[in-house]
């Protein structure tokens, strides 16, 4: 059933790739859809990288998604920034800081000479605006769009000081320990303050930052084209061009990849991995991913309100036959909400193995020996998504099996984010998410996915889960500096979530991609974004 399932995504797939061929345009030395990719052309070198989907922003402050923020990551810079293929921290546009004895002020020391993209100054008062835009409802240009990731970024800052032009002071309510981390994340790059001023809500589609690339324009449903920024403080990129189309369909993504229309692709279906291994033509790149693929429990609707529905609708679903047959292995089965690739996990945890008849026990003890129907809501596609339509169709399989009927609703990427950061009330009893860890903290999995702290619109808890002792133990966690003391909490908070099992979690997918042989020097990063400012196309 699954493969048949699998077969007909492809049919469609390749037929709507001969109708996006027939309707595409070609624009800027033929960048358009159904063109050929990038490569190396007379003097110009271009990378033209297939998307799951289409951004939904560009502006880094506003930024919930994966495609969005691999759009977006070139054209900014942080004041601290992750090294490469690690989240181990170096200088951005900061070239050192200070931390106070009692933990409470960062003070940093900006690079001098640095301009935006649109030839304003780099300075104090830019990083004090990108902060403040975003934390301070009066802020006049608090107004220019949705900042998901304010309260957690910046939930903790008291104030922000300009020392003088280069100098500035970031002062805590209290100690913070993943506060360093937070200054690498995209929502806290750095802004041109004339820029939002003169587009307002419009910068989302006019950014401009100080980062390797400048943005060119996004024609909405084709590419977002972005051009080397020559006056980069860090030295120009070899890459003249980044082009990203949004190709929702997987294996039209792969058809348009292997025809040459696209140099660079994510999200390869499973069963084509081993043969771009054995290509000569390509190279293909993975790690393991700081990424979680789970179904989000509204706790606060029947039956989901009840700890042993929930636990049932784990042991229910077959995992292992998803990861192994359907995934092909492109993932690695998950026992919690947190990566093994991040520290702070643990797999002394309750185990949820398949075991329908335990299932349907606990769902009588619930008082529903019958099962139930909910709905289900579900994406095209979208980022670390892996392949949201077959999952969901085999969870529905699995789950019919012990009396609960799935009613499963899809919804295109950005209408679906949407949907899920709405008002509470407006929610399905479950619907498909994942994450994948901006800092490398566990704080960044925890807190802001499963803190009763982190409900809409301050975080990403978007079930609505809430439990006093795992909220105390991430509050604690975050509150001191000794690592070892920091995992035993850790520990704990999780032993207790995934007892409560406000998710059912499925699988940690593998980060995979696969490029030309001609593009050279590209790195994959723990958090998912691509870095092509130190990559080069070079003709075999």
């Amino acid at each position: 059933m699954r493969r048949w399932l699998l077969q007909v995504s492809a049919v469609l797939a390749a037929a709507a790739l001969v109708l996006a061929a027939c309707g595409g345009s070609a624009s800027d030395g033929g960048s358009g859809s159904g063109q050929q990719g990038g490569g190396q052309t007379g003097d110009l070198k271009r990378i033209v990288v297939g998307l799951q989907a289409e951004p939904v922003t560009l502006d880094p402050h506003q930024v919930t998604d994966y495609n969005s923020n691999r759009a977006a990551q070139g054209i900014f810079d942080r004041l601290v920034e992750f090294k490469d293929e690690s989240t181990e921290l170096e200088p951005g546009l900061a070239e050192r800081w200070d931390v106070s004895d009692d933990g409470l002020v960062y003070r940093f020391y900006l690079r001098q000479g640095v301009t935006f993209h649109d030839g304003t100054p780099f300075n104090a008062e830019a990083v004090k605006f990108s902060i403040e835009r975003q934390i301070d409802p009066n802020h006049p240009y608090h107004d220019t769009g949705e900042f998901a990731y304010a309260e957690f970024t910046f939930g903790k800052v008291r104030e922000v000081r300009v020392v003088d032009e280069y100098t500035v002071e970031i002062e805590l309510v209290e100690p913070y320990a993943p506060f360093l981390a937070h200054m690498a994340m995209h929502s806290a790059s750095i802004v041109s303050p004339a820029a939002v001023e003169k587009y307002g809500r419009d910068f989302s589609k006019n950014p401009v930052g100080t980062g390797p690339f400048k943005f060119v324009r996004w024609e909405p449903g084709v590419e977002v084209v972005l051009e080397k920024n020559e006056e980069y403080w860090d030295g120009a990129p070899r890459v003249d061009q980044v082009i990203y189309r949004p190709i929702i369909e997987d294996q039209a993504r792969l058809t348009e990849f292997e025809a040459g229309a696209l140099d660079f692709i994510v999200n390869i279906p499973p069963d084509e991995v081993a043969r771009l291994k054995a290509s000569d033509q390509y190279t293909v790149l993975e790690q393991p991913g700081m990424h979680v693929w789970y179904l989000v429990f509204n706790v606060t609707k029947e039956p989901f309100n009840k700890k042993e529905v929930r636990q049932a609708v784990n042991y229910a679903i077959n995992k292992r036959a998803i990861v192994e047959e359907l995934l092909q292995n492109t993932g690695v089965l998950a026992t919690g909400p947190l990566p093994p690739v991040v520290w702070g996990y643990t797999d002394d945890v309750t185990q949820y193995d398949y075991n329908p008849d335990k299932a349907r026990e606990l769902l009588a003890q619930a008082g529903y020996p019958d099962g139930f129907t909910v709905d289900f809501w579900v994406p095209e596609s979208g980022s670390g998504m892996q392949q949201p339509r077959a999952m969901a169709a085999a969870i529905q399989a699995d789950l019919r099996q012990v009396g609960i009927e799935m009613n499963i609703q899809t919804f295109e990427w950005g209408t679906y984010l949407d949907k899920v950061l709405g008002p509470v009330e407006e929610l399905p009893e479950v619907f498909e998410m994942s994450w994948i860890g901006d800092n490398g903290d566990p704080d960044n999995f925890l807190y802001i996915l499963l803190s009763g702290d982190q409900w809409p619109p301050n975080g990403f808890n978007m079930g609505y889960y809430k439990n006093e002792q795992v909220d105390e133990l991430l509050r604690q966690a975050q509150r001191i500096n000794d690592q070892a003391e920091r995992q035993r909490l850790y520990e704990e908070a999780l032993r207790l979530l995934v007892e409560d099992a406000p998710w059912a979690w499925i699988d940690h997918e593998t980060q995979i991609v696969a490029m030309k042989k001609s593009i050279q020097g590209f790195k994959l990063h723990p958090t998912g974004v691509f870095r092509f400012e130190n990559v080069d196309v070079v003709n075999n």
